[in-house]
């Protein structure tokens, strides 16, 4: 029997130390036009590198077997402040509510959570994972990995508060020198899918969406700064792709 007694809220420690256990290369090099949810840019791709003593091959045999991954991570280019209300892109980034029922990155802990498709694992020299269709910007610090289970993580009629539907998509055209641009890309069908995915989802921010907005954006993608604009003419608005600039690395 365990004489120990129970352990009450007063008992536990006032903060906890969490390991990294590995860090994203991704391509995105910038928090700017990073999808704010992992599925909607299928064609992102990222490496996780597992740091020592996390890089043994051992603490990833099996993993094969999953085609998806739960990631515990930190929002580490975020402010360590938070507030209890926030305002949440898809209500227009004026209406409030609470932080706990938001994915905000204004977070106590700053901790995220994010589903990944694994593509890959190396084992040659460390562990890396290959990772695709994924939110996180580069540098990201990794504390965690779990295999995503369908029976398990899937709920049928699960409810999605004020973000039960999927986000309206914008069209999005290349310019004719943004298209010779993209063609002389070394991956330039991968980089093409990439862009659409992205700036379909209108990475503005809310407000700039709520008014006619005749200015100029740029979101790095890779190795590219994309510039775009979006004409807001009824009947749809569209996404313009202006030009493809590169950057050195």
């Amino acid at each position: 029997m365990n004489d120990q007694p129970p352990l009450t809220d007063n008992s536990l420690p006032a903060s906890l130390t969490l390991s990294v256990i590995g860090t994203i290369s991704s391509c995105y090099p910038d928090k700017f036009g990073i999808p704010r949810q992992p599925a909607l840019a299928p064609s992102a791709t990222a490496t996780l590198n597992l740091k020592a003593p996390f890089d043994h091959p051992d603490a990833v045999r099996g993993l094969e077997k999953f085609s998806h991954l739960w990631l515990s991570f930190l929002f580490h280019r975020s402010p360590e402040r938070w507030t209890p209300l926030v305002r949440p892109p898809r209500l227009g980034g004026n209406t409030r509510i609470g932080v706990f029922a938001s994915r905000s990155t204004h977070r106590p802990n700053r901790l995220g959570l994010s589903l990944v498709e694994l593509v890959d694992i190396d084992t040659e020299s460390g562990v890396q994972l290959r990772l695709r269709a994924h939110d996180l910007v580069d540098g990201t610090p990794v504390v965690d990995i779990k295999p995503y289970l369908p029976w398990a993580d899937h709920v049928e009629q699960a409810r999605g508060g004020y973000a039960a539907d999927t986000p309206t998509l914008l069209p999005v055209d290349f310019t004719r020198d943004a298209e010779q641009q993209l063609a002389t890309h070394p991956e330039a069908e991968v980089l093409g899918s990439l862009i659409r995915e992205v700036l379909a989802q209108d990475p503005r921010p809310a407000y700039r969406r709520l008014r006619k907005d005749e200015r100029r954006y740029g979101v790095r993608l890779h190795d590219v700064d994309v510039r775009f604009h979006v004409e807001s003419d009824e009947p749809q608005a569209r996404v313009i792709v202006d030009a493809l600039v590169p950057v050195a690395t």
